[in-house]
């Protein structure tokens, strides 16, 4: 198997690991904010406050993964 195509292979298995993981990771933050949305006034301010710190990082952890997979191919972010 030539190099070329060993590095596609890579670079193919690396961009799906990364995008099921940002996927996971947006998905976790969709989850706590719907949790306190539920639970509304209900929910124990500590838990809020630790529910919204869970959910930004899950969020900076998706980001990460999409930085990663967009440096592997040269693109800038032109989200911020």
């Amino acid at each position: 198997m030539s190099n070329d195509a060993r590095d596609t292979m890579k670079t193919v298995k690396n961009d799906t690991k990364d995008t099921l993981d940002e996927a996971k990771h947006r998905a976790q933050a969709t989850g706590e904010r719907l949790s306190r949305d539920v639970q509304g006034d209900a929910m124990p301010l500590g838990d809020r406050v630790k529910s919204n710190v869970k959910e930004a990082l899950h969020n900076t952890k998706a980001d990460f993964d999409a930085a990663k997979r967009d440096a592997r191919h040269g693109e800038t972010d032109d989200r911020a």
